[in-house]
């Protein structure tokens, strides 16, 4: 037997006895002993209630003392206010959507509810609706003693009407004021309004999670057509169920996904069960009259019911509407607050207060009909999305495995590379497009994902400019032209990084080279030793924070890898702070939305543009001037061929980050600023891409080119200025020295090395260069090296340049053991000229106390004596050796530095030997005979014979070109001798 039924039924019984009399005739003895007991505790209870409730009431008024005497129409208006939503605008007025689009509801009557639905509602949330005057004292209680005891299970204590003034006035921030006012609301409701009102007012606002379109919806007609197909009129006893039970929790109890279609069976378990735990209620409660109809309806089939997935096609402007309804919150928010009296520091300080007013700004956004106009130009965004979804080279899909969210399971889906863009306009900060991604869609993985606003990646080298080497010119650490050491970091640390670290792409260095050219080339190294100076300054937060990048932690503040684009940034941030470079060192603050009305016209936000100044117009000018080389011959050199309008005054910067698993670029000109990546959502690498025609940073640069050829079309006044970038007063053209950065020295014009760069006339060096002094050398293993005390004077140079050595220890490269790792690839034969105080490989010209090893090979070549050379490596060059008779002696006829020498025809013997650094001889190489000796027995010519010492005298003399005359020890003079220092 159901023991609520039969207590109920005792309980009818027992009155019906009392009214008759029949109880009355029992014993007075035990009558009069029971009811003077009961009659002390109910004094006593009495006493203390009396005074419990006076400080109960002391506390309620309290609590309620704030909230306004509301009238019937006020609370009518707030009660039935779920139709005016608010509607966002395009630049000039193009109206877009209403704000709440996402949200689908159809609002209905009571009389077109199915009466059993009505039932089920009631016996789940307030099964004492039709008695109660708005709340339930002992439901309150009981809810209050379980919170209080922090109890497992909470049953809650709040009516139909509670709810309804919870979910359309006041807000669900758990707090005694909120419940205060909410149980005062709602006494004051039921005053004013029919309890079929309350109900129908509640069916029409509750939220049933999604629909097979994976919608979201609001409303029992919306829900009963979402998830059954059928009108709510229409509903049986398990739908109607079914439906009660989803407002606990409407997102877990649904039978559709986020992008619609049925879950799996344990994600249908959830509602399912809930339905149960409805019908069970609804059997106790007496609504189900029969069992056999309770036991058929847990037995009902419900899943069949469930409606089939619907395919909703992605709205073109739902990036738009989302991102234009998260700016529009904050505003709301501190408009809503400004009225009640706070500012937004007591929102800041008071996180209570901060959730309530969060809570009424999504509230007011969607019931209180603003009209929102943003800054985005209709015409170009259409044309980006259009360019984003056709564009044919992003590379190729990944698959990978991930965890659904909702199922749990393990799942292989498809990872695209996906991309992200902003286009901003420099002197105002109005945002004019962005590029959220390949495509917005409810049904595909990532598709409400925005990739320009909401995704923060690695900037990789596109921080170069903003954080590197304009805050250092600013501060007269360098200029465009100051040579920096592109050198492994093995040898000359960066301070603050590990050892060997960083590293450039590829692995490769290049020397010392100008910071206009490591900028332009993106090498990592100069860029990491240029910050490494600056960064006592605190340039992250001294320019880019100033520059409006908001997401940086108080670590990056010292992070000497924020060189190098270690900080997370997104692509509108990124962009953003570009602007600055296109304002002339000003930074305005990108902006979406323009303004904001009411319905009725009244302006209650507009935006203002306020710039700041973070860099001198001199340091702009100059880091634009830098970022000009990046595209006309940098890393960025494909993009003119890509662009379809040329002219175009154009400064950017490309970046990759760690494994080529980001690819930025961002560009500016005088009147817009453009940012666009590319890269995985999993964050894997772009690099591996198979049949690809471009690489990963050229695929996006082509993006880049493409969007910015769209725009350009629809507005070719805004995208492509004629007027460049205007040089201010304060920037000047001048002269130094390729080594040292500094004022050209004749030893540096000598050696072809001044160079000509733009300066910041505050910062034109005052210094003449000293990185040069003229001395002895002698060329080792192919490189110069200050001849030492013993190196023989036939090979020394008497006359070239070799770095001074003060200048080495001044810029710390006397710790250096090879200096010609200084040497730049591109003016290579050059500094090769300039001798190096310190030798070869790995230290000093060590002597070994051995005769180097002699040359081999010894051969003729033309009118050359030609052999190559010894494998020793301290060798500095080589003597020749000759004889003209069989019995004769060798005689040294030349010296060189090279592995030939020019001889005469005439018939000799011919021996050459190496000698090293430290004046020792080799042995001679293998004899090699020229021509062929006479005959000594037959008569001698009355004329002098071609090898006469006094013939060859006169050869020498004149027409001959022997290099040398014979003597031992004579230096050579022939110019074909093979010295070309």
């Amino acid at each position: 037997m159901d023991f609520k039924k039969w207590s109920k039924q005792a309980y009818h019984k027992i009155i019906s006895l009392w009214r008759t009399g029949k109880l009355q005739r029992s014993s007075r003895i035990t009558y009069d002993v029971v009811w003077n007991v009961i009659l002390f505790f109910l004094i006593i209870g009495f006493i203390g209630g009396f005074f419990g409730l006076g400080l109960g009431a002391g506390y309620f008024a309290a609590l309620v003392k704030d909230e306004p005497i509301r009238s019937y129409e006020s609370m009518e208006k707030d009660i039935y206010n779920y139709e005016e939503t608010s509607k966002l605008y395009f630049a000039n007025n193009v109206y877009i959507a209403d704000i709440s689009s996402d949200l689908h509801r159809e609002e209905t009557s009571l009389e077109n509810v199915a009466p059993i639905l009505i039932d089920a509602v009631i016996a789940t949330e307030d099964e004492y609706f039709n008695e109660h005057k708005g709340v339930v004292p002992k439901a309150i209680v009981r809810a209050i003693i379980q919170e209080v005891l922090n109890m497992d299970m909470k049953s809650g204590g709040s009516t139909l009407t509670q709810q309804l003034i919870k979910n359309q006035i006041l807000t669900n921030e758990v707090s005694f004021e909120r419940k205060a006012k909410e149980i005062l609301l709602a006494l004051r409701l039921e005053q004013f309004f029919e309890k079929d009102q309350i109900l129908e007012a509640y069916l029409n606002i509750v939220p049933y999670g999604r629909d097979a379109s994976g919608r979201n919806i609001a409303g029992i007609q919306t829900a009963a057509q979402g998830i059954f197909g059928v009108n709510a009129k229409e509903l049986n006893l398990p739908q109607a169920a079914f439906l009660a039970g989803m407002p606990q929790s409407p997102y877990q109890y649904t039978p559709f996904k986020n992008s619609g279609g049925l879950k799996d069976k344990k994600g249908l378990e959830y509602g399912i069960n809930r339905m149960k735990i409805v019908l069970k209620r609804m059997y106790e409660e007496g609504f189900i009259a029969s069992e056999k109809e309770y036991k058929d309806a847990l037995a009902y089939d419900i899943t069949a019911d469930f409606t089939k997935q619907v395919k909703k096609s992605s709205d073109k402007y739902q990036y738009v509407i989302d991102e234009l309804e998260l700016r529009a919150e904050p505003i709301i928010k501190t408009y809503l607050a400004k009225q009640d009296g706070h500012t937004e520091e007591d929102l800041k300080k008071d996180k209570e207060l901060n959730e309530k007013y969060d809570i009424l700004a999504r509230r007011s956004l969607k019931m209180d009909g603003y009209r929102v106009h943003s800054t985005i130009d209709k015409k170009i965004f259409d044309v980006f999305q259009d360019v984003a979804k056709n564009y044919k080279h992003y590379g190729p899909d990944r698959t990978i495995q991930e965890k659904n969210g909702e199922t749990g399971k393990i799942e292989t889906v498809k990872d695209p590379v996906q991309a992200g863009a902003m286009l901003i306009e420099n002197n105002t900060g109005r945002i004019i497009s962005f590029v959220g991604g390949r495509g917005y869609s409810t049904e595909k993985r990532l598709g409400q994902v925005n990739f320009a606003t909401r995704t923060m990646r690695q900037t990789g080298s596109t921080i170069k400019p903003v954080l590197d080497y304009a805050p250092a010119m600013e501060m007269g650490v360098v200029q465009p032209g100051t040579p920096i050491a592109d050198i492994d970091t093995k040898l000359i640390p960066v301070p603050g990084y590990p050892y060997g670290k960083p590293g450039n792409y590829g692995e490769g260095f290049h020397g010392i080279v100008s910071a206009r050219t490591a900028l332009e080339k993106s090498y990592n190294i100069p860029a990491a030793r240029t910050y490494s100076k600056i960064l006592h300054a605190d340039p992250v937060g001294t320019y880019l924070e100033k520059m409006g990048v908001s997401t940086l932690t108080a670590e990056d503040h010292e992070n000497i890898s924020m060189s190098l684009g270690s900080g997370d940034i997104s692509v509108e941030e990124n962009t953003n702070m570009y602007t600055t470079f296109g304002n002339g060192g000003k930074f305005v603050d990108g902006y979406m939305i323009e303004k904001i009305t009411t319905k009725d016209g009244k302006v209650i936000y507009e935006h203002k543009p306020e710039p700041l100044k973070v860099l001198s117009p001199q340091t702009n000018y100059l880091t634009i001037d830098m970022m000009r080389d990046v595209i006309n011959s940098g890393t960025a050199a494909s993009l003119r061929s890509y662009l379809k309008y040329g002219g175009v005054d154009w400064a950017g910067k490309t970046g990759t980050t760690n494994d080529y698993k980001d690819a930025w670029f961002v560009a500016t000109n005088p009147n817009i600023t453009m940012g666009a990546w590319i890269g995985y959502d999993s964050n894997e690498s772009l690099k591996y891409c198979p049949g690809c025609t471009y690489s990963y940073s050229q695929r996006n640069i082509k993006l880049w080119a493409e969007l910015i050829n769209a725009a350009t079309k629809v507005n070719p006044e805004l995208l492509a200025p004629k007027e460049r970038f205007s040089r201010p007063s304060g920037v000047v053209s001048r002269s130094y020295c390729g080594i040292s950065g500094l004022l050209p020295s004749e030893l540096c014009q000598e050696a072809g090395l001044v160079k000509t760069d733009l300066f910041n006339a505050k910062y034109v060096p005052k210094k003449r260069d000293d990185s040069l002094i003229r001395g002895s050398f002698v060329k080792v293993n192919g490189k110069s090296v200050v001849a030492g005390p013993n190196t023989p004077k036939e090979f020394v140079n008497g006359d070239g340049l070799t770095f001074n050595p003060a200048w080495l220890k001044r810029e710390g490269y006397d710790k250096l053991s090879d200096l010609s790792v200084l040497f730049p690839r591109s003016d290579r034969e050059k500094w090769e000229k300039i001798g190096l105080p310190k030798g070869d490989l790995g230290g000093k010209v060590k002597d070994d106390g051995k005769a180097p090893a002699a040359p081999s090979s010894l051969g003729k070549s033309g009118n050359k004596l030609a052999w190559k050379k010894s494998s020793s490596k301290d060798v500095v060059g080589y003597r020749v050796y000759r004889k003209t008779k069989p019995d004769g002696n060798y005689s040294l006829i030349g010296s060189t530095t090279d592995t030939s020498l020019s001889i005469s025809s005439n018939p000799a013997l011919y021996q050459v030997k190496a000698v090293d650094y430290f004046g020792l001889e080799s042995n001679a190489s293998k004899e090699l005979m020229i021509g062929k000796f006479p005959d000594p027995d037959k008569e001698k010519p009355e004329k002098p014979k071609p090898d006469d010492p006094k013939k060859d005298e006169d050869k020498d003399n004149g027409n001959e070109k022997d290099p040398g005359n014979g003597e031992e020890g004579s230096p050579p003079t022939d110019p074909g001798s093979g010295d070309n220092n």
